[in-house]
């Protein structure tokens, strides 16, 4: 279990969620206190590690006195406000979102896609075959990572995690405008030639899966991956004293991928490449 400081107390503050009364930590968010209710109100891009984006635009609701819809990942709880999480105007904008971003980009490994667009009924195909945004084959070069830029929604939360919030290597950034917009490496080259480092943070935080472990990839193209028989196992990072937390997935007796939990206090979800990637050595048994 990861130990958690105890922080300062801070105030609760009172609001209305669905017409019931709610009270939340200050500086709380709308979703936080949704969450806390267990309300499922959904997201892509929201992180508990990075500030909100407010770029895929599924989780807003309605909130009294507001004129538009707004993001419930960003929007902080106030005393005396009035949330409704629910309402017809709040599930058709989320219907259209999710017909949007389907019709454009694969969400077949995004968790939790499949159940909204059924759930609010939405209707990609009804754009036409027209509407995809991009038709490429993954980017495999190199034995860690892959780029599956036809699942890219645009979150951004790869870039913000190699950049200023976490690794401060700015490797990845976005070229392009409107249409033409795209995350991509500098010059838009192999990461080989990139200033990628290689920590495989932002594949810890990409939502859809348009980062994936190589292990993964190469898994879930043979037909043999299956997160219900993986377990998980935390454990202290041996490199060095800093005493990060590793998550170890593991299938079949064999490590598939490496995470960190996000509410550690040293690593908060983030490794370097050999807490990350190098793992092969535990398992030879040779």
């Amino acid at each position: 279990m990861t130990a958690i400081p105890l922080g300062v107390p801070r105030r609760l503050v009172e609001f209305t969620l669905d017409g019931q009364e709610a009270r939340v930590p200050e500086g709380s968010t709308v979703l936080d206190a949704c969450r806390a209710a267990g309300k499922d109100v959904p997201t892509l891009c929201q992180g508990d590690t990075l500030t909100p984006k407010n770029a895929c635009r599924v989780c807003v609701v309605e909130v009294e006195g507001s004129r538009t819809l707004v993001p419930a990942c960003s929007r902080r709880a106030e005393p005396g406000m009035e949330v409704r999480t629910d309402t017809e105007r709040a599930r058709h904008s989320r219907k259209v979102v999710l017909e949007l971003l389907a019709s454009s980009v694969d969400l077949s490994t995004t968790p939790g896609a499949a159940e909204w667009i059924r759930d609010y009924g939405a209707e990609p195909d009804r754009f036409g075959p027209g509407a995809a945004r991009l038709d490429e084959v993954p980017r495999v070069d190199n034995d860690l990572y892959v780029r599956d830029y036809d699942k890219c929604i645009l979150c951004y939360k790869c870039v913000d995690a190699c950049g200023e919030q976490w690794q401060n290597s700015f490797a990845i950034s976005v070229v392009g405008r409107g249409f033409d917009a795209r995350i991509a490496v500098e010059r838009d080259a192999p990461l080989t030639d990139s200033a990628c480092v290689y920590c495989g943070n932002c594949v810890e935080v990409c939502p859809t899966g348009a980062l994936s472990f190589k292990s993964e990839f190469d898994m879930r193209a043979a037909g043999t991956w299956d997160e219900s028989a993986q377990t998980e196992t935390t454990t202290v990072c041996a490199y060095c004293g800093v005493g990060c937390n590793l998550t170890l997935h593991v299938q079949d007796n064999e490590i598939v991928k490496v995470t960190s939990p996000h509410d550690n206090p040293v690593t908060h979800g983030n490794l370097c490449i050999k807490g990350r990637f190098g793992y092969q050595h535990v398992q030879n048994r040779g």
